[in-house]
């Protein structure tokens, strides 16, 4: 299965509470418990986002941590790339020289392909865009023509 790490849905799911009261400055213990994630845990989001750039920490009794940009402009890309390094499907999709039959194998550029697919589909979505509401669900038979059985006379 392919998917982001636990830490990493944690981080995006503590910076949408920090983006739906984007001008306040919120605490970790607050945010630990809008977002039903244990502080611990919470507060190693916050530092790595921090450092990241993401969000803006602040000392003190009113101290606290909020966004460091409109959510708008924060990518998932960004996110992801704060708690997990750059985004690779395979070691070779990042660095060259990682891996030892990269010389003679035939599919690294189809690799590369999915990669930058997938990279795009992340550098396009927002914070912001999760804060959307859900979409209506899509049908199960988009083809399929609604019908009612109506009695004959």
């Amino acid at each position: 299965m392919l998917r982001v790490t636990k830490l990493t849905d944690y981080a995006t799911v503590v910076l949408t509470v920090l983006a739906e009261q984007a001008e306040r400055v919120h605490s970790a213990a607050e945010l630990a418990e809008r977002s039903r994630v244990e502080a611990a845990t919470v507060a190693k989001v916050l530092k790595l986002l921090a450092q990241a750039g993401l969000v803006e920490s602040f000392r003190g009794a009113a101290g606290g941590y909020r966004l460091a940009r409109p959510a708008a402009q924060i990518r998932l890309a960004d996110i992801v790339e704060a708690l997990e390094g750059p985004l690779g499907m395979t070691a070779c999709s990042v660095h060259d020289g990682d891996c030892g039959i990269e010389a003679h194998c035939g599919i690294r550029a189809g690799w590369q392909r999915i990669n930058d697919v997938l990279l795009d589909a992340l550098n396009r979505t927002t914070l912001a865009d999760m804060l959307a509401p859900a979409l209506a669900p899509v049908p199960k038979n988009p083809k399929a023509i609604p019908a009612a059985l109506v009695p004959s006379t």
